[in-house]
């Protein structure tokens, strides 16, 4: 094995377990970072979409401390257990709801891994939403204040929603494309994304919490020309192809505690922005009583929390990607999402 092509698999914020290959058709070769920490975190259970081969369908996995990732189908097949889900359809697991939790967890539990992480392509947790992403914009007071206008006076009394398209999807160590015949101003916005687990309409703030299957790391990449330039055009600077790196994995809501989680957004490996989710502006709960309102959110929604301050363009002078440049988003205690901006043409 090439030791030039060999990263640190790490625990946490910097303990390193072993040495790994983290190389994967169509995917950028990346340090895969593992949380493994005392308490709730230490134990939970991370669910991947990923495929062992190019050519091979998609599957449902758990993967453990050590990196390896065990496959639910084939695992649930060999304990002889009859799944409650599809094994190769993260929105039909959520949906099983908690039975299906459990039967991942027995799986993981069971030791029989398929794969470890570096021969493996990780996907999107959900490749392909039902619906658009729904985002929430200016939830952190700095970045209100870095993005602030004339027009814009008064801290929001309500979230401010947007959506991204579902084509906006990409897996969590994939290419973004960069077409400088559509957009030079593409800007980076880490975020922490709240998957939705349950039928819900008009949610009341304080059940919003039974709500939520799980969480994941979301990178809402925007085209500040598409977005600013043309007219305050939110939806399509939002939404332009493969702008919406999100994973590495779900972990659920019973195994993290959203509101104290560090995140983190790099480029090139210098710290673009650095806050914890305790300083949410809207707390989740509050995100998903508004944005229920007369909206039924079903399992599998995906909502991107917002940003927090640090974005390139408000940066002076102003900065924004560009091809070769690689973007990791982070938060701790889940993980770490890596994609290299890749030049594309029309």
């Amino acid at each position: 094995m090439d030791k030039a092509r060999r990263t640190l698999l790490k625990i946490g914020t910097g303990l390193a377990l072993s040495s790994a290959v983290i190389t994967r058709a169509g995917a950028t070769p990346a340090a895969i970072k593992v949380p493994v920490e005392p308490g709730p975190a230490g134990n939970a259970l991370r669910l991947v979409t990923y495929r062992h081969a190019a050519a091979e369908a998609p599957r449902l996995g758990a993967v453990t401390a050590q990196g390896m990732v065990i496959d639910l189908g084939a695992t649930a097949r060999d304990l002889g257990m009859t799944l409650a889900f599809d094994p190769a359809n993260m929105v039909s697991l959520i949906t099983a709801g908690p039975d299906a939790i459990a039967q991942a967890r027995r799986c993981a539990a069971s030791g029989r891994p398929h794969a470890s992480l570096d021969n493996v392509r990780l996907l999107a947790p959900i490749p392909v939403p039902a619906r658009n992403v729904y985002a929430v914009g200016w939830n952190y007071l700095e970045h209100f204040g870095e993005s602030l206008t004339a027009k814009q006076a008064a801290l929001p009394k309500h979230p401010v929603f947007f959506t991204k398209g579902t084509h906006t999807i990409n897996g969590p160590f994939d290419p973004i494309p960069f077409n400088p015949s559509v957009s030079v101003k593409i800007d980076w916005e880490g975020e922490l994304a709240v998957i939705i687990g349950k039928r819900g309409y008009n949610i009341a703030e304080a059940d919003a919490m039974q709500y939520v299957f799980g969480y994941a790391v979301i990178n809402d990449t925007t085209a500040r020309d598409m977005q600013v330039d043309h007219g305050g055009q939110w939806f399509k600077g939002k939404s332009l192809d493969g702008h919406g790196p999100i994973g590495p994995w779900i972990i659920p809501a019973s195994d993290i505690d959203y509101n104290n989680l560090q995140l983190t957004t790099r480029v090139n490996g210098v710290v673009k922005q650095q806050i914890n989710t305790s300083q949410m502006y809207f707390k989740v709960p509050r995100i998903i009583a508004e944005l229920s309102l007369g909206l039924t959110l079903e399992p599998g929604d995906i909502i991107a929390t917002g940003t927090p301050s640090g974005i390139g363009a408000a940066r002076n002078p102003p900065e924004f990607l560009k091809p070769g440049d690689v973007m990791e988003t982070e938060i701790d205690r889940i993980g770490v999402i890596r994609n290299v901006i890749r030049q594309v043409t029309a």
